[in-house]
């Protein structure tokens, strides 16, 4: 992970961004962050920046997403992303800053014209490999991205299989659960299919409803990633899982990069790995959506 350089201090930051000692005017808390407090700072300048703060042992999980960020704003077709603009300890806190969004209306092609940009993300920014060379993390978890060659090996070991440890670890399974994911597991190579050309794409990782919004020049932006590389089936599934998202963005994918037949089969397996996160998260209130994916596959 090429890390950013970490300032001691917000007010360091904020004064690199503005080349003053004071640069900051104002500060208001915003909706939107279910794991760090989110703000947004006005700057002498009238520049706005938006702010992420948590605790000081969480600074790594900021870095990893300013490394996420990063990764998704490799091409310019892609979906619109903020910039990272600094990362540090302020005290007892850590900080994340990135560029703050205005939030605009959605135009009639907006969902047609994002369901396109994610799939010249997907099909712009590819690896020989699954995985990535860091873990990251999906919403407060640790997420494992040991590089291998082969997707199904990859969501087997690197998605279900530490998710099902860590759930089996906290006391989270019983042997008609474990039973399940078993059969689940065994069956992963008559399910999954390899990646388009053996080639993995860089995938959001947690691209649901609460992870995008419509920008002030009517584009979509996507933000808060857990990347990897691997099958963009993945990413599209996500999408499906809380709901919130046009047919016209599904309409749109399909027309930029048409997926393989089999794929409404397949979607609710790698959501598989999100409802073992949210039982692992959250507890036992999940148990009876593991249990249903898992009845499905098994």
């Amino acid at each position: 992970m090429k890390e950013l350089p970490l300032f001691s201090s917000l007010s360091k930051a904020l004064s690199s961004l503005e080349g003053e000692d004071k640069p900051c005017v104002s500060e208001h808390s915003v909706s939107g962050g279910c794991i760090s407090s989110t703000s947004v700072l006005t700057l002498s300048s009238g520049r706005r920046i938006l702010m992420k703060k948590n605790k000081a042992d969480v600074l790594g999980m900021f870095q990893a997403e300013a490394s996420g960020l990063k990764e998704l704003a490799q091409t310019e077709e892609g979906p619109r992303v903020p910039a990272v603009l600094a990362c540090g300890i302020d005290e007892s806190e850590s900080f994340l800053l990135l560029e703050y969004i205005e939030p605009g209306e959605k135009g009639e092609n907006f969902w047609e014209d994002f369901g396109c940009s994610l799939a010249k993300l997907h099909r712009n920014v590819r690896s020989k490999y699954c995985g990535l060379a860091y873990d990251n993390f999906i919403g407060a978890s640790r997420q494992v991205n040991s590089i291998t060659t082969g997707w199904i090996e990859f969501f087997r070991d690197c998605r279900l299989g530490f998710q099902i440890k860590m759930a089996r670890e906290n006391g989270l399974i019983d042997k008609k659960m474990q039973t399940l994911l078993n059969r689940v597991m065994d069956r992963l190579d008559q399910i999954l299919i390899p990646c388009d050309d053996e080639e993995a794409s860089l995938l959001h990782g947690d691209l649901w409803s609460g992870n995008y919004m419509c920008g002030h020049d009517g584009k979509a932006w996507i933000f808060d990633p857990a990347v990897s590389f691997g099958h963009r089936e993945a990413d599209l599934a996500m999408t499906e899982l809380f709901g919130g998202f046009s047919s016209s963005f599904y309409r749109g994918y399909q027309k930029e990069w048409p997926l393989h037949p089999g794929y409404h089969e397949r979607k609710d397996l790698y959501n598989l790995y999100h409802m073992l996160n949210h039982l692992n998260l959250f507890g036992g209130s999940y148990a009876g959506s593991v249990l249903s994916l898992a009845r499905q596959y098994s």
